[in-house]
């Protein structure tokens, strides 16, 4: 590597300074005279937060696996560089080339979390990259977004030439063939756009009009070129055995959030909870076969030397191979000594069973997940969990010898009263009771702890929930309220720590999910009078964003606490995430009548998600 971006007098007034050396193991270096195509990948967080994140782990391996394809990696730089490279007038640079990003072909954002958006103009500005879309020239790269939030692009559409929408792995290689062949054929940037709207997956913005009802409500959108689709299919990978996956991840120098090798067991949820926005937008479920884990987690351990390995997936029970996978694993590690970790697991015999397996000699602390405190409630959300299997999963957990649980649970759910939120205090009380129960006087190390958490429910995008109104910053205190004195009053109280979340983030998180178009200026401006790293609480500028929304005209409960008609049309209608608006729709009237769905396995309900004839769909000849 050659010449480092930063002075060491510079790297000597910052916090962490290997932040932004590069050079880290498993880092790749190319001849930039050698390639084609420079990509710059983004996670517009701190760089602890964007190395732990594993789509852009893939997305590297994956674009450096193309010969004529340098892609490296930038993150937001934290608040003591970012005031320096503005002082110094330092352009922001990749970590690999040390060279500014000004210089690449693609700039490519992923955007997992709406507070982060101001951070993706902090990454335009200190480049040197115009801001808005309709302002960049051949000059600039190609700023394309993907992620979650993309399932919602509009509020921040205006910054981005183009959004990939769904997994990466299927058409990049298409889209940087056209690129190439654009610029040999001395083509626009805006034909460019034009040809890179009609792969499918892809949402250039510009080339879509949308108006309004005098309400403010949706009332139409259309496309400006009749070559383009007017509804956009999500990109999916059918097969993500035979697929692209890092055998050698980058390894830091400092220790980051998942210091560890993360391993991606399958994609989706059978679930169907109707909060989870990941549960419908990776549907159908797709398993990774067993002799693929097992050599990658072989490969990765090696080329890495961690000395962890956790198994990836949102709903890790429900691993059909897991006994299998485990067994493997504990046999390998063991003489290594590797812990394994199994984040989403059930409160349930077979959870605790694999717990203690990979557990047997440190019993740390079980974390699960009832979400309400009432089974009502639970029924409500589809949570898929009774009272009775939280309980016995808590007894069963004392006997193998944890003595801390974690607990997590939202306030201001649809349909939530104050019994609700009193049932999660007697649940906690009923836990702790079970404790006192089961282990006996003698085999008590202390007092068992019971940690209760809760954060405010915030309705997403492709969820039934998308119908919701969402709680006031006022509501969701005084319920946080209401708990904090119904658990003071239990029986087992000294037993029950409670933690809850800031309602003011929850509040712009919510207006942000379901926002539209006219978002963009808000963001803008609040990022011109100094809002960024909103995601941190020290940072967060509330009294600054809501002038903003007024300075701008616009009202944030539009978005936020009515609740919407069935027939509304929303600011995301043009995607189509592979679940269909009528099964959602379907959930949304479900929820109201308490009724429960059974999940993917047990009986399919029909979402949509079996066009794409793989995973779960396909089992036992279902979408044959």
């Amino acid at each position: 590597m050659g010449r480092l971006a930063l002075k060491d007098e510079i790297l000597m007034q910052v916090e962490k300074p290997a932040r932004y050396i590069g050079n880290e193991v498993n880092a790749v270096i190319k001849d930039k005279e050698q390639v084609d195509i420079r990509f710059a990948m983004c996670f517009p967080d701190v760089y602890e937060i964007g190395m732990s994140h594993l789509g852009i782990q893939i997305i590297y391996d994956m674009l450096n696996q193309f010969e004529d394809v340098w892609c490296e990696r930038v993150y937001s730089p934290w608040v003591d560089l970012d005031a320096i490279m503005r002082r110094e007038q330092i352009p922001l640079f990749a970590l690999e080339s040390q060279e500014p990003i000004r210089n690449f072909d693609f700039l490519g954002i992923t955007i997992q979390y709406e507070m982060c958006y101001t951070n993706i103009l902090q990454i335009l500005d200190l480049s040197g990259i115009p801001f808005l879309a309709e302002e960049r020239t051949w000059e600039d790269p190609v700023v394309i977004g993907g992620g979650p939030c993309t399932y919602n692009p509009e509020p921040i559409c205006d910054f981005f030439d183009l959004f990939y929408i769904g997994e990466a792995e299927t058409r990049y290689r298409e889209l940087l063939d056209l690129y190439k062949k654009c610029r040999d054929e001395k083509t626009s940037r805006k034909e460019f756009l034009e040809r890179a709207a009609q792969i499918p997956g892809m949402y250039v913005p510009s080339l879509y009009e949308v108006s309004y009802h005098t309400d403010g409500t949706l009332k139409e959108r259309h496309a400006l070129i009749k070559e383009i689709p007017i509804k956009i299919e999500k990109e999916l990978v059918t097969d993500v055995s035979d697929t692209y996956y890092p055998e050698k991840p980058i390894v830091p120098f400092i220790k980051v959030t998942q210091d560890r090798v993360v391993l991606e067991i399958q994609r989706g949820c059978i679930r169907g909870c109707r909060f989870c926005q990941a549960g419908q937008l990776y549907r159908p479920v797709r398993e990774r076969s067993l002799e693929m884990l097992k050599a990658y987690a072989v490969k990765m351990l090696k080329n890495t030397g961690h000395e962890e390995i956790s198994l990836s997936s949102l709903s890790s029970s429900d691993y059909s191979c897991l006994p299998e996978l485990l067994d493997y694993l504990i046999e390998t590690c063991k003489e290594q000594k590797i812990n394994i970790s199994l984040p989403s697991l059930r409160i349930d015999a077979f959870s605790l069973d694999v717990m203690n397996k990979v557990q047997d000699v440190k019993k740390s602390s079980l974390t699960f997940a009832p979400e309400a405190g009432s089974q009502r409630l639970r029924n409500v959300i589809n949570k898929g969990l009774t009272q009775e299997e939280i309980l016995e999963g808590a007894r069963l957990a004392f006997e193998g010898g944890w003595s801390r649980v974690k607990l997590y649970f939202m306030l201001g759910l649809p349909m939530e009263t104050e019994e609700d939120i009193e049932g999660i205090a007697d649940l906690c009380n009923q836990i702790a009771a079970v404790y006192y129960e089961t282990v006996p006087k003698e085999k008590r190390t202390g007092r068992v702890q019971i940690v209760a958490s809760t954060s405010f429910f915030i309705p997403k995008p492709f969820t039934p929930f998308q119908w919701a109104p969402q709680c006031t910053k006022d509501e969701f205190l005084h319920k946080a309220y209401l708990t904090r004195t119904a658990i003071a009053s239990q029986l087992n109280q000294k037993s029950i720590k409670y933690n809850w979340h800031e309602a003011d983030v929850s509040v712009l998180e919510g207006i942000m999910a379901r926002g539209d178009r006219r978002l963009n200026k808000v963001i803008l401006r609040a990022y011109q009078k100094g809002c960024m790293y909103d995601a941190w609480s020290e940072y967060y500028k509330n009294d600054v964003w809501f002038e903003t929304f007024e300075e701008c005209g616009i009202d944030p409960s539009f978005y936020t606490t009515r609740e919407r008609n069935d027939d509304e049309i929303f600011p995301w209608d043009f995607l189509d995430c592979g679940v269909s608006r009528e099964f959602l729709l379907r959930e949304w009237h479900k929820a109201k009548d308490e009724s429960i769905t059974p999940n993917c396995r047990v009986q399919c309900q029909g979402c949509g998600a079996s066009r794409f004839r793989t995973g779960v769909c396909t089992e036992g000849g279902r979408g044959q």
